[in-house]
């Protein structure tokens, strides 16, 4: 298969960036979190996963609305109520496994992306090899507590009160306001610093993130606040891995929950590592992934 970049032209007439890494006859296609963040943080999966020893064709796109693909005029509602919506994303998902000519194949999501492997599973399970969930709950009830005991860890209740009378009043340009949210992100979103992960500008996908989930990482105020998946989970038949980082916004308990739920699946967690710990701690995270793979491939996976 072709290496580098491939713009891809769906259906709807949009464009996506997609890019494939790496050799070998095992796939693994790679969404991103946000929504609207981007491909970033599996640039170098191909690499790491090499360094474990497997060959990997690694497959990452940017999703609708986010950096390198077609960012459409959400602000018109015949377009925001097609396109940002549950479905139209795990739909997404299928038509890029189609148009990359991929199938039987592992598929891997952080934070929203491991969202939508959750879905995918349950709708598309029959394409895959195995799943892997990375960051990501299936009840945003439990994140958003986890995400206020976090907050208790590293703020003074001065700041916490500050920022939940900001909340209440939408006042999240408020520049105190954003310090305390860079505090809670180097803590437990992006710990290892500086972060390759930011941008001297606004490059697109805020308009898919403020629509699901809010202005920031510690607040829920969009569609992700009606996120109840765990009645689905054992429908989920595919190995699958958990794998969350242990200082991290999503929490373990719940991670521990799901694990139990989904038939085949087993968690992993990485030391010191924050919601982003494939960066955070990319040893340790690639030989989970690493470790999951061979043994699926050699037909020997059991969960826990």
């Amino acid at each position: 298969m072709k290496q580098g970049t491939t713009i891809l032209t769906l259906d709807n007439g949009y464009h996506l960036w997609t890019n494939t890494q790496g050799t070998g006859d095992i796939h693994l296609l790679c969404l991103h979190g946000g929504p609207g963040g981007n491909h970033e943080y599996w640039e170098d999966t191909a690499e790491q996963l090499k360094k474990q020893g497997l060959n990997v064709q690694v497959h990452m796109y940017d999703q609708l609305g986010s950096l390198y693909s077609d960012q459409p005029d959400y602000s018109d509602p015949k377009i925001a109520d097609k396109y940002l919506t549950y479905e139209y994303f795990l739909d997404e998902v299928e038509e890029v496994r189609q148009k990359l000519g991929i199938d039987n194949f592992y598929l891997i999501g952080q934070s929203w992306g491991g969202l939508l492997v959750q879905e995918y599973a349950v709708k598309y399970g029959d394409h895959l090899k195995g799943a892997i969930i990375s960051s990501m709950v299936d009840d945003i009830d439990e994140y958003v507590a986890a995400v206020n005991r976090r907050r208790q860890e590293v703020l003074p209740q001065t700041e916490i009160d500050f920022m939940h009378e900001c909340e209440a009043k939408n006042d999240y340009a408020n520049q105190r306001y954003q310090d305390d949210v860079q505090i809670l992100n180097i803590n437990f979103v992006d710990r290892k610093q500086p972060s390759k992960l930011y941008h001297l500008g606004n490059l697109g996908g805020t308009a898919v993130y403020n629509a699901f989930q809010g202005d920031n990482e510690f607040v829920i105020t969009g569609k992700l606040k009606d996120w109840h998946f765990r009645s689905e989970l054992p429908k989920i038949k595919v190995p699958t891995l958990l794998t969350f980082g242990e200082v991290e916004t999503m929490p373990l308990e719940t991670a521990r929950t799901m694990q139990k739920l989904i038939p085949n699946s087993r968690l992993v967690t990485t030391p010191d590592g924050g919601h982003h710990h494939m960066v955070d701690n990319p040893d340790v995270y690639y030989k989970h992934l690493a470790d999951f793979i061979r043994e699926v491939e050699a037909g020997t996976f059991q969960g826990e």
